[in-house]
C-alpha cells in the first residue's frame, strides 16, 4: 500500500470514529430522556461531567487515579516480567515443563480474584494485595504465549543450527527468542488491559484508595453518575495502558511488515 493510499485510509477510519464518537456521546446525553429512563439509571452525559467536576474538588480522583494507574504499572510490569521469563525456562526445559506444568495448570484454574481477601488478609489494606492481584492475573496470559511461541519454533532451523554447531544460546537468542516477540506481545496486549481488573478487584474487595475504592463508594451512595465518572476513568486508565503497548510493540517489531488494513 502506497503512503497516500494509507494516509487516505487513516483519514477515512479517524473521520468515522469521530462521527462514531459523537453519535454517541449525543445518544447518551438525549438518548435517556427520550426513552423515559430515570436518571439515576443512566444518567445523561451533563450530569456525569457535573460528577467528575465535583470529584475532582471533592473527592480527589485525580489522587486515586494515580493510585490505580501506578498499581496498574508495577504489577502488569512485574506479571510481565515474571510470565515471560517462567515462559522462556520452561520451554527450553522439557523436563521443566513436565515437572511445574500440574501446579502452573492449577494456580491457573484457581480463579485469581479469589485470592484478594487473602492477600488483605496477609497484607491489610495497603497497595500489595492489588498489585499481587494484578501480578497473577497478567502472569498467565504472557506465559502461555511465550511458551508456546517457543513450542511452535521450526524444528528444522534448531536442526540447522545445530549442524554448524550453535550453541543452545546461540539458538535461544538467534531462533526462538525472535520468533516469541510476537506472540510476545500479543500477551502483553491482553495483560495490560488484564492489570486494570485485577487492581480494581482488589480495591474493590478492601481498599481505601484508589478508582475500585470510589466505584463502590458510590454504589453504597447510590451515586450513579459516580459509578459513570469512575467506570470512565478505568476504561481511560485501561486503554492508556494497551496504547503504551502499542507504541512499544510498533518501536520493537518495527521489522515487521504492517497490515494492509491497519487496526491494532
Amino acid at each position: 500500500m502506497s503512503n497516500a493510499s494509507r494516509n487516505a485510509l487513516v483519514r477515512r477510519g479517524t473521520a468515522a470514529s469521530v462521527a462514531v464518537l459523537v453519535v454517541f456521546l449525543a445518544a447518551w446525553q438525549w438518548g435517556p430522556g427520550l426513552l423515559g429512563i430515570p436518571s439515576f439509571i443512566v444518567p445523561p452525559l451533563s450530569m456525569v461531567a457535573e460528577e467528575a467536576v465535583r470529584m475532582m474538588h471533592v473527592n480527589n480522583v485525580l489522587l486515586h487515579t494515580g493510585v490505580t494507574a501506578g498499581e496498574v504499572i508495577v504489577g502488569f510490569v512485574i506479571g510481565s516480567l515474571l510470565g515471560a521469563g517462567i515462559g522462556y525456562a520452561l520451554g527450553m526445559s522439557p523436563t521443566a515443563e513436565f515437572a511445574l506444568s500440574p501446579y502452573i495448570l492449577a494456580l491457573q484454574i484457581a480463579p485469581k480474584v479469589a485470592f484478594a481477601p487473602l492477600f488483605i488478609l496477609w497484607m491489610g489494606f495497603t497497595v500489595y494485595p492489588k498489585i499481587l492481584v494484578a501480578i497473577l492475573i497478567v502472569f498467565f496470559p504472557v506465559m502461555v504465549n511465550v511458551l508456546t511461541a517457543l513450542r511452535t519454533v521450526d524444528p528444522d532451523l534448531i536442526n540447522l543450527a545445530r549442524a554448524f554447531k550453535a550453541s543452545r544460546a546461540q539458538i535461544f537468542w538467534k531462533i526462538e527468542f525472535p520468533a516469541s516477540m510476537p506472540p510476545l506481545f500479543a500477551g502483553l496486549r491482553i495483560g495490560s488491559t488484564l492489570a486494570v481488573v485485577g487492581v480494581v478487584v482488589g480495591e474493590l474487595v478492601g481498599g481505601n484508595m484508589g478508582l475500585g475504592y470510589l466505584l463502590s463508594f458510590g454504589e453504597g451512595q447510590a451515586n450513579t453518575p459516580m459509578v459513570f465518572v469512575t467506570i470512565l476513568l478505568l476504561t481511560l486508565v485501561g486503554g492508556i495502558a494497551y496504547l503504551l503497548v502499542i507504541l512499544l510493540e510498533m518501536r520493537v517489531l518495527h521489522y515487521l511488515p504492517k497490515r494492509a488494513l491497519g487496526g491494532l
